[in-house]
């Protein structure tokens, strides 16, 4: 029996094996960046230190995209994710590209820096490059219903501006000093980063002042407008293979820890016993992301 090998390797896929179609890998960095819970989806390196590897480890890649929805958070593990991307992105020789969905703000534009190429919606809320810390102070409430404060410490610093004590003067310079040079850390990181394609002074751009998307291009803070699909379908090709790395937590999972739960689980009445403090992260959460109107 004669085989007709042309015949048979013209079926054959080689042209996808010569000219492979071009992946992207999609990371979502979403929430408040922090330390997680119950209730909050935490964005730490922790968390998404994993999901950044298998993204760079994608067969066949041609870059890493992030989707960024947040309004910010701890900055030291803004600077954490940060890092880890950059030192990625170094080692596999991979260009990284950012999208900004509703909110890249503070943090989640100190995260977007990490990027070659920042994107966003003209609606996006992008910038925030400052420093804030918010709180309560509850000692005159104590002496109206009768309670007592007692803290005892070794260090004069120790119980700085604990909200149960009247706010000093000293403590509070020590704070505007620790912000500061985070401020300063914030500032060099968006000039290395964005160099010359800021069109604003230094004052305007760290003032902690926030952009919608369109003024963020005019202003040099991003690189274009669009929607994340499309811009990967004009930069690599109709093609182009878009692999979301990574998944979603469901609000259940997030509650108790798993996908269902019993009121005989150890997990469901932990859940249940630690419900005041984890409504109050929900209750922060919420004042992060009201900040930008959402």
């Amino acid at each position: 029996m004669d085989i007709d090998f042309r015949s048979l390797l013209s079926w054959l896929p080689l042209e996808r094996f010569r000219n492979p179609r071009p992946v992207v890998a999609v990371v979502r960095l979403s929430g408040v960046i922090g330390q997680g819970g119950r209730f909050r989806q935490g964005l730490d390196i922790q968390s998404i230190g994993p999901v950044l590897k298998a993204a760079f480890k994608t067969s066949g890649l041609t870059a890493v995209a992030l989707a960024i929805n947040s309004p910010g958070g701890a900055p030291a593990q803004s600077n954490l994710i940060y890092a880890r991307i950059r030192a990625l992105a170094a080692e596999k020789e991979i260009p990284v590209l950012a999208f900004a969905e509703d909110v890249a703000a503070s943090g989640g534009y100190w995260l977007s820096c990490a990027a070659d190429e920042i994107y966003a919606d003209v609606n996006s809320i992008v910038g925030s490059i400052g420093v804030v810390s918010a709180g309560f102070g509850f000692q005159d409430m104590l002496e109206k219903i009768g309670v007592e404060r007692r803290i005892h410490a070794q260090g004069d610093r120790k119980a700085m501006l604990d909200p149960f004590e009247p706010e000093r003067d000293a403590d509070v310079k020590r704070l505007l000093a620790i912000q500061k040079n985070i401020h300063e850390n914030f500032k060099n990181l968006v000039k290395e980063r964005r160099g010359e394609r800021v069109k604003i002074s230094d004052r305007k751009l760290f003032s902690g002042d926030i952009w919608t998307g369109r003024e963020a291009l005019d202003a040099g803070l991003i690189d274009g407008l669009g929607e994340m699909r499309e811009i990967l379908h004009q930069k690599f090709g109709d093609d182009v293979k878009i692999r979301e790395v990574g998944g979603r937590t469901s609000f259940l999972k997030r509650l108790f820890g798993r996908t269902e739960a019993s009121t005989s689980d150890p997990d469901f009445e932990g859940a249940l016993g630690n419900l005041p403090g984890q409504l109050l992260t929900a209750v922060e959460d919420r004042a992060f992301w009201s900040r930008f109107g959402l």
